[in-house]
């Protein structure tokens, strides 16, 4: 089947902050944990990943080893792409995450489970199963070719549908095709041990519909991590370009065109270097759910883009005493709005995020965006959250 053209190593320095389930694995394995200072001024524990394969962070999001991922730079056109491979390779994952979560409970509440419970009241399958390691590989091991039959028969649908999309490029159908395979392929081990098992009962081809409907309306949802990618940058990109301007008009005191510091190599690096110096980079930060989180949480992504590293813990204690009369809080459309001519590039900003609100929308995901803001000040913080 297809496969998704993308870096095998991205080459950039990630701070991968741990759960506490991650935490205990690394220090079980005695692997070294850094203590980092994160953009909103919290010290937290968590590994370095400097040149790392897309699959590897990916799995750590998937086993709930991740609470937090942040990057920082004075610039981010060099690195636009790796940055687009990280907010996808996050999305996507949380998107696995609850699809599988999802299916686990339709399996647990199928006429076929409610039928094995009924007739089976000494050995009911429930959420609170307990089932050996070991022995749930071996039986999955198995019944490998009744799996990938299962599979296919889920996936066939899917397939006629991508294959006859004329609106998809080849490499697109390529994409979809992957990703929808992948959406399966990430369920976990006991959810195709009891559909394998229970392959010929009463009820068994509900809860493959069941599942084939679920699947389709995930693919759906996953269109939303490209509009995610695309506000990230577009955002961060905005954020670099208004520190650029500061920087240079105190280094030049007005005596170059703010131009030639977005398109004139020189003056460009000059001016990063010296923001660099400073510490006055953009962080980006994604915080994400665990599956051990509250009920409604699990699937909750919180991105957050921040400039201006002096001022993060002076904005943070006004912001949540909310005592300061300079504290602004709007919405993001209304931010984009208000800002002065050759701030940023207002209609592209507002043409990524109202796409990316309707994509929301339309698979019934919930989306909020916002900005803080202290109008003594030049530092903002603007979020993106949104419920898998």
């Amino acid at each position: 089947m297809g496969s998704q053209e993308r870096k095998a190593i991205i080459e950039l320095p990630v701070k991968v902050i741990l759960t506490d389930v991650g935490t205990t694995f690394f220090i079980k394995n005695r692997k070294n944990l850094r203590k980092f200072k994160l953009a909103d001024n919290v010290e937290e524990y968590g590994i370095l990943l400097d040149r790392f394969t897309p699959s590897s962070l990916q799995r750590m999001i998937l086993i709930d080893y991740v609470s937090k991922v942040e990057i920082s730079n004075g610039e981010f056109v060099t690195i636009r792409q790796e940055v687009m491979d990280i907010s996808k390779l996050i999305t996507y994952s949380m998107l696995y995450r609850q699809y599988d979560a999802y299916i686990f409970q339709r399996v647990l509440s199928s006429d076929v489970i409610k039928n094995w419970n009924r007739k089976n009241p000494a050995n009911i399958i429930d959420d609170k199963t307990k089932i050996n390691d070991n022995f749930l590989l071996n039986e999955i091991k198995e019944k490998e070719k009744d799996i990938q039959e299962i599979k296919q028969a889920i996936l066939a649908p899917m397939y006629a549908f991508i294959s006859k999309n004329s609106s998809l490029l080849a490499e697109e159908k390529n994409i979809q095709l992957l990703l929808s395979e992948k959406f399966l392929n990430n369920l976990r081990p006991f959810t195709w041990f009891i559909i394998a098992k229970f392959k010929r009962a009463d009820g068994y081809e509900l809860l493959i519909k069941d599942i084939r409907t679920s699947l389709a309306e995930y693919m759906e949802k996953a269109k939303i991590a490209e509009y995610v990618a695309l506000n990230i940058m577009e955002l961060a990109t905005n954020a670099e370009n208004t520190n650029l301007k500061r920087e240079a008009k105190a280094i030049f005191k007005g005596a170059v065109d703010m131009n030639s510091v977005l398109f004139d190599p020189n003056v460009r690096r000059q001016v990063i270097e010296s923001l660099e110096r400073k510490g006055e980079l953009v962080y980006l930060s994604w915080k994400i759910g665990s599956r051990g989180s509250s009920i409604g949480t699990q699937g909750k992504l919180q991105i957050t883009i921040y400039n201006k590293e002096s001022e993060y813990e002076k904005m943070k204690e006004a912001f949540d005493e909310k005592k300061s009369a300079d504290l602004k809080k709007r919405s993001l459309m209304d931010f984009y709005k208000e800002l002065p001519d050759g701030e940023a590039n207002t209609e592209l900003g507002l043409y990524y995020l109202s796409y990316l609100s309707e994509a929301c929308e339309k698979v019934n995901v919930k989306f909020e965006s916002m900005v803080n803001q202290m109008s003594a000040s030049d530092l903002t913080v603007i979020s993106l959250v949104i419920n898998l």
